[in-house]
């Protein structure tokens, strides 16, 4: 007997019962990106390894620790992406699309990390990005921070989720306060744990971001970054904090928010819940105004966002707020030759009639009782049966598989019945 193949640990198979869960989530933010006005950009899921390098960083865990690289035949070091903002800006960058001109971007698609598997953590998992280049002010900081609270309102989620935001300036600001939050950590080394010891002098930003409790509270007599800041950075925090607050989203400054990549500037947030324990965050965003110069272009103000999949539909299954959807509505049943004929008629009559409906057809004949198991097992909420009786009477046997309450329609104002019950 041949060995069983199964998946790669941390990659899993989306399966059909789950599958309409991921529909319904997927349409709510593709049709609140359409009506925010954003156009969707598709683009590959291998890169040249020194993109994301340069743009995440050569001293963040992505990097060092957790990126699929691997050289291909050519000799070439390509790495499955971990993220798309950077593939997004190399896009734009190579077909022309930001130079001089605002674009509002949508993606959706798999990303790859080599993470410890955990539940709402994968290492194949599905994000769902926005970007908007072109753009400096805090209105637009506003207005995708509104996108993300429209989605998590039309998903039932706004009491269940809280905005943390924080500013991380500018990059001689931070340069600034880089240096004296090296000497207080250079104080407090023995508290410190190994891995943020080793960001000390690498990324000591990242300290802040630390899950240690002790190290946590030596970092509230840490110094602040936003003492450091100027007029204009300060500025532009007041002119986002103010524009929220007349939209009536409710936000918490956290000093100690600093996101996980290397690119951010200015705005930095982070929509989190408590529902799933150590993994709260369930989306994220912020403003990179030096990516794209960065990565060979002009310099472009640019902000987005980035929502994990995996962990918004584990958030909404934790929560009961989302429901499994069978794919068929109605299934038709023939008894007999000339009705099998009719069925895949009726049925195709059916579809044009009522575009947004799961009608299938059974087929490979059997017994009555056989196809109303088959058509219960589907999840159809109803059955159509068609026999000679129903063909010489020009009418349809409707079951309610629901109530088990049958009726009599005429064929042609079946598709009109329907209508009128979903």
């Amino acid at each position: 007997m041949a060995v069983k193949i199964n998946a790669i640990r941390g990659m899993n198979d989306l399966l059909p019962q789950d599958s309409s869960m991921w529909q319904q989530v997927e349409g709510v933010l593709k049709s609140t990106a359409a009506s925010f006005g954003f156009s969707e950009i598709r683009f590959p899921i291998v890169e040249k390894t020194g993109l994301f390098c340069r743009a995440i960083g050569e001293v963040t865990d992505v990097v060092e620790k957790e990126m699929y690289t691997f050289n291909d035949r050519d000799g070439d070091s390509l790495s499955l992406r971990p993220e798309g903002t950077a593939g997004c800006v190399r896009a734009c960058l190579e077909n022309s699309l930001i130079h001089g001109q605002e674009q509002r971007l949508w993606y959706t698609g798999p990303m790859f990390r080599h993470e410890r598997p955990q539940k709402g953590r994968y290492r194949q998992f599905h994000q769902f990005g926005c970007e908007v280049f072109g753009l400096k002010g805090p209105d637009i900081d506003a207005e995708i921070i509104a996108f993300t609270a429209e989605v998590l309102a039309k998903l039932g989620l706004t009491e269940h989720v809280s905005l943390q935001l924080n500013s991380l300036g500018s990059s001689e600001e931070r340069a600034a306060y880089r240096d004296a939050l090296v000497a207080f950590l250079e104080k407090h080394q023995d508290v410190l744990d190994e891995d943020c010891r080793r960001r000390m002098y690498t990324n000591p930003l990242r300290v802040l971001d630390t899950k240690n409790e002790d190290v946590i509270a030596v970092l509230k007599d840490a110094p602040k970054l936003s003492d450091y800041f100027g007029e204009e950075t300060k500025a532009h925090f007041e002119g986002l904090c103010s524009r929220l607050e007349n939209l009536g989203i409710k936000y918490e400054i956290n000093s100690r928010l600093v996101r996980g990549l290397d690119y951010y500037n200015l705005t930095v947030f982070e929509w989190v819940t408590d529902a799933l324990g150590s993994q709260g965050t369930v989306c994220g965003g912020g403003r990179y105004d030096g990516l794209v110069e960065q990565l060979g272009g002009q310099s472009t103000p640019a902000i987005g966002f980035a929502v994990g999949l995996e962990r918004m539909i584990l958030l909404l299954e934790t929560l009961q707020l989302v429901q499994r959807k069978p794919a068929v509505d109605i299934m038709i049943c023939a008894m007999g030759e000339e009705p099998e004929r009719q069925q895949l008629k009726l049925a195709l009559d059916l579809r044009k009639a009522l575009p947004g409906l799961g009608i299938m057809t059974h087929c490979g004949g059997g017994k009555f009782k056989k196809q109303m198991a088959h058509a219960d097992k589907s999840g159809a909420r109803f059955a159509v049966i068609i026999g000679d009786d129903e063909i010489n009477n020009k009418v349809l046997s409707i079951k309610d598989l629901r109530s088990g309450e049958q009726q009599t329609v005429e064929m042609a104002a079946a598709a009109a019945y329907f209508k009128s019950v979903f």
